[in-house]
């Protein structure tokens, strides 16, 4: 029972091993180190994450020196198309493959909150007295993981979409897009309006399938909740 004299959900005591149950403390210790677990693979997986999204901005920017070297050295011909279309693409290659990759993190970070989440609800079971003095959620579905990802606080899923990381990496890339479909259109020949036309469509194309391909990703959420959130 809660603190209010509402039920814990996941309260039921611990199936007997052998006939004999773990005490307490004993479960305890076994949460706390599988919640441990948790919390150094999610620092590991972001710190990776991070990583990358530094090297992907760092060659982001050293392509930018390269292109305005050689249009100090050779002007806005033939070269500069060739160099400018040519890191454009690569640097859209490399963005590409990490946002899948910052979407993959996103996606096993929501995992590992569920799992927290999870233990929480069976801290609970040990000791309904702690609830009040916690601040994340104790129910593993979409409202208990936003509410662990919110801490408590009131807050949009649109902000935390638009504040996430993978939508920073995708906004990113889809200015990328739209500056190669514009010099690819360009060097074409196409007329100053075209050119503006095409990148424009472009970005917001790549920007609108990158929050699609992750809408997907998170809308195939295969784990089940075991204790979702009272209505």
């Amino acid at each position: 029972m809660s603190t209010d004299g509402s039920r814990v959900v996941g309260a039921e005591p611990a199936p007997a091993v052998d006939g004999v149950a773990a005490a307490p403390a004993v479960r305890a210790q076994i949460l706390a180190t599988e919640h441990w677990s948790l919390l150094a693979t999610r620092g590991t997986t972001w710190s990776e994450i991070m990583s990358r999204i530094t090297i992907y901005l760092t060659v982001l920017s050293a392509s930018l020196l390269v292109v305005a070297l050689v249009a100090q050295t050779s002007g806005f011909g033939t070269a500069f198309d060739v160099a400018s279309i040519g890191l454009a693409s690569a640097v859209l290659l490399l963005g590409t493959l990490t946002g899948v990759r910052v979407t993959n993190a996103s996606q096993d970070d929501s995992a590992m909150i569920v799992g927290m989440n999870r233990l929480r609800a069976a801290y609970l079971a040990i000791d309904p007295s702690v609830e009040p003095y916690l601040v994340t959620s104790s129910y593993d579905d979409r409202y208990g993981v936003m509410a662990t990802y919110a801490l408590g606080q009131r807050r949009g899923q649109l902000g935390h979409v638009l504040g996430s990381t993978n939508f920073f990496v995708a906004a990113v890339n889809a200015i990328v897009a739209g500056t190669l479909g514009a010099l690819v259109t360009n060097a074409a020949g196409g007329a100053t309006w075209l050119v503006a036309v095409v990148g424009s469509v472009c970005g917001l194309g790549y920007l609108a399938a990158q929050v699609e391909y992750g809408r997907r990703m998170f809308a195939n959420d295969s784990l089940e909740p075991r204790f979702p959130t009272p209505r």
